[in-house]
């Protein structure tokens, strides 16, 4: 067990980590005493049917979801909603290679097992039921991997979803995303301190952390965020203080292992795996409302691989969401990203299901 203060209340604020027990995954590995970080907003009403999960990304926890997209402001509205953030595995918050302890100990660093999209979801399945009695969601709604994830929930637990937004991701990974993502493994597994996995704190590792940040420079913001200098509207006088100061502080400070963990799952999502490879089979499972909202610019999940699979879910509908930071503009910094998130989200709440 390694101690990252990064992943801790003082900096993600308040949550619960919750055990649901022996968790056997699909590749034949078990967590042993499988915990989640939770992070709750609102109250579960009598009948229990306004609640909303909302899965995390790559990389991230149920931070940005509270301090950008839940309020009373917003479409995820805690007065209105009980609203469920469940960190997945492997985010360094939930269980994780760094922070496996007791009887998971043995499943620490290098030997940490494999954990796909669909054992977050039957993880969180598992909780929704167990410890908060919840049986069916008004809404999943999740963005990128939280996205891969959305789409695991509405075609696994289709009698358990009502609506689902998958926001700038898709149902089925694409080559080329594989690809990136792959990249950006590699970037932390050449680096010679990283060794195997087993080294013994971020600073062994802050060059192929880096190198991942710089990565996500040119394949998370658009070719358009850079061309138009958008950085500058960020109080940054330059690209490399942009890096400096923006993208590189934010993974450095982040454990490998667990990024790694999240970035294998990324690469595997895929819902066709439940039809022996038939997306259209997969997502013709699919009885919630769906509105799938890609953003424009993006160019890990574009539009052109997120419409196909809409077109295969019936009674969906396209939004699209117009941001020029691309992927990363779902971390909310664009003034004109958040009206459009709220109007799609309050649209697809209103619809009767």
């Amino acid at each position: 067990m390694i101690d990252n203060p990064f992943y801790s209340h003082e900096f993600h604020g308040d949550y619960d980590l919750i055990s649901i027990g022996e968790l056997t995954l699909e590749e034949g590995g078990v967590i042993p005493d499988c915990t989640l970080a939770v992070a709750t907003f609102g109250t579960l009403n009598d009948a229990g049917d306004n609640a909303i999960l909302i899965p995390t990304w790559y990389s991230g926890t149920h931070q940005i979801w509270r301090d950008v997209y839940i309020g009373p402001d917003h479409a995820l509205n805690p007065e209105k909603y009980f609203i469920v953030c469940v960190d997945q595995i492997g985010s360094g918050l939930s269980t994780s290679p760094h922070n496996a302890d007791g009887p998971n100990a043995a499943l620490s660093m290098s030997t940490f097992p494999r954990v796909r999209i669909g054992d977050n979801v039957v993880a969180q399945e598992r909780l929704l039921r167990e410890h908060f009695g919840i049986d069916r969601l008004a809404l999943v709604v999740g963005g990128s991997m939280g996205a891969q994830q959305t789409y695991e929930w509405a075609v696994r637990f289709p009698d358990k979803v009502l609506r689902a937004a998958p926001i700038a991701g898709t149902a089925q990974n694409t080559p080329g995303d594989y690809l990136i993502a792959e990249a950006m493994r590699e970037a932390i597994m050449s680096d010679p301190g990283w060794n195997g996995g087993e080294y013994t704190s971020n600073a062994d590792v802050v060059d192929g952390l880096t190198r991942q940040a710089h990565i996500w420079a040119i394949s998370g913001f658009s070719t358009e965020f850079w061309k138009q200098e958008v950085w500058r509207a960020l109080d940054f006088g330059s690209r490399e203080e942009f890096l400096a100061g923006f993208l590189d502080p934010y993974f450095t400070v982040m454990d490998p292992n667990a990024l790694l963990t999240q970035s294998w799952a990324w690469q595997r999502g895929d819902v066709a795996r439940h039809t022996g490879g038939d997306l259209a089979a997969a997502l013709g499972r699919i009885t919630a409302k769906v509105f799938v909202m890609p953003i424009d610019e993006d160019q890990l999940f574009p539009p052109r691989d997120c419409e196909p699979e809409q077109q295969l879910v019936a009674g969906s509908e396209l939004r699209l969401i117009e941001d020029v930071l691309g992927h990363l503009g779902l971390f909310g910094v664009s003034p004109t990203y958040m009206p459009q998130i709220d109007k799609h989200l309050g649209e697809l709440l209103a619809i009767p299901v």
